[in-house]
């Protein structure tokens, strides 16, 4: 195992393991500063991947915007209103999070079944573009040809991000408001 293995296997494991920090800490400010530290791992396997660019990209979106959004929403919305939503979902497992936990079940499946049947050896894209020499060299200069692919070919999705900017935007905004918060 040389050492860009071990570096790979390495982020990896942060990776999953600051996510399932964040997925299973009960504790709201571990949970946002261990998102941290998964996004910063994913910005590290993005640069492994020779996307500098999308690795960047990662960090001052997600870690310089949607983070501080949150960390700014918790800071500024009502304790109590915290403590409450803490108190009432304190259980694990409740009747209220079989639809939840049938759907994580579900994609986990097919993800572990599309994992399976993925030959990525054989896969007749890759072979061709070996065939022409058509691969990334870590020199290469990609900046102007992703500009040129994300406002044609990826113009949906690069919108559909900044949609999600917005509304993660609106969720810090509406959570730092003052108002009492009526939950069922």
């Amino acid at each position: 195992m040389n050492i860009a293995t071990l570096i790979f296997y390495v982020l990896g494991f942060v990776v999953q393991a600051s996510a399932l920090t964040v997925a299973v800490s009960k504790n709201l400010v571990r949970s946002i500063f261990m998102f941290f530290v998964t996004l910063f791992a994913l910005a590290g396997l993005y640069v492994y991947a020779l996307a500098d660019f999308v690795a960047v990209t990662q960090i001052v979106v997600y870690v310089g915007g949607v983070l501080v959004l949150m960390l700014f929403a918790f800071m500024l919305s009502n304790r109590e209103v915290l403590n409450n939503l803490q108190e009432r979902n304190s259980r694990f497992f409740s009747i209220q999070k079989v639809p939840a936990i049938l759907v994580a079940v579900l994609f986990l499946l097919i993800l572990v079944n599309a994992i399976i049947k993925a030959d990525v050896d054989n896969m007749a894209w890759i072979k061709i573009s070996a065939q022409n020499n058509n691969v990334i060299q870590p020199a290469d200069n990609m900046v102007p040809n992703m500009g040129v692919n994300l406002m044609t070919r990826y113009l949906l999705p690069f919108e559909a991000v900044s949609i999600l900017l917005m509304m993660a935007l609106i969720g810090a905004a509406h959570l730092a408001r003052k108002e009492e918060h009526k939950f069922q």
